[in-house]
């Protein structure tokens, strides 16, 4: 998944393909687990996915807070 692809989804969507991608990495690693695993790389390759979606979480979280502690505080001075 590219990290734009997954720009474009809102954070409930990714906390949600966060969750799948978990339960799809322990699959794999129980596969891996009983030499049923065929491609190795899927385990690689499902916790890059894994920590580009937090990543980009992480950034939103990041951007929200320096908008808010950017913005004039509520009342303002008289």
């Amino acid at each position: 998944m590219e990290a734009k692809e997954i720009s474009g989804l809102q954070s409930k969507e990714i906390e949600a393909k966060i969750e799948d991608a978990y339960r799809e990495l322990f699959n794999l690693r129980f596969q891996r687990a009983q030499n049923q695993l065929k491609d190795t790389n899927s385990i690689r390759r499902v916790r890059k996915d894994i920590a580009k979606m937090k990543t980009i979480l992480r950034q939103r979280e990041l951007a929200a807070q320096l908008q808010a502690a950017a913005a004039p505080p509520a009342g303002g001075a008289k």
